[in-house]
C-alpha cells in the first residue's frame, strides 16, 4: 500500500477533509467546522493530519501539545475518524502511531484521550490493539 501523512494547513485541504471529520463530529456543520479548525489552529496550535492511501483521504487525527500539572507534556487527541469505507484496514492504527512518533520527536512523552462511552470497539482497539490504558473518566457540564 501506498500511505502518506500529511498535516492540513489549508482551508482548501480542511474542506477536503470535512466528509471524513463530520462522520466522527456530526453536531459540526461546514461553517463551524472551518470556524473551529482556524480557530483551534491559531489559538492552542491544533494539528490535522490526514492519511492518504492511494491518494485517498482515508483517515484524519487532530491532535494538540498540551502542558498540564497532571501530565506535563503531552498530546492530547482531539479527533481520530477512519472514513466508514476504509474501517478495519489498519488506517487508524497507522495515523495514531505517526502521532505518537510525531509526539517522541517533539518532547512529549504522553500520548492522551477521550472516547465516547458508548464507543466499545474504539475501546478494545485503544486498550487492546494500541496498548493504551485506561485511567479516567471525562466529565462535561454544558453552560
Amino acid at each position: 500500500m501506498n500511505n502518506k501523512f500529511r498535516f492540513l494547513t489549508k482551508k482548501e485541504e480542511w474542506l477536503e477533509a470535512f466528509p471524513v471529520m463530520k462522520q466522527l463530529r456530526t453536531q459540526l456543520d461546514l461553517p463551524s467546522y472551518l470556524n473551529l479548525v482556524e480557530e483551534s489552529i491559531n489559538k492552542e496550535n491544533y494539528q490535522l493530519v490526514a492519511l492518504y492511501s492511494e491518494d485517498k483521504m482515508v483517515a484524519l487525527c487532530g491532535f494538540m501539545p498540551m502542558i498540564t500539572l497532571y501530565n506535563g507534556k503531552f498530546i492530547w487527541v482531539c479527533d481520530l475518524v477512519t472514513d466508514a469505507s476504509h474501517r478495519s484496514n489498519g488506517f487508524g492504527m497507522a495515523l495514531l502511531q505517526f502521532v505518537e512518533e510525531w509526539a517522541k520527536e517533539n518532547g512529549f512523552p504522553i500520548v492522551s484521550l477521550s472516547s465516547g462511552l458508548q464507543r466499545k470497539d474504539a475501546h478494545r482497539f485503544y486498550e487492546e490493539k494500541m496498548d493504551y490504558d485506561k485511567v479516567s473518566f471525562v466529565f462535561l457540564k454544558s453552560m
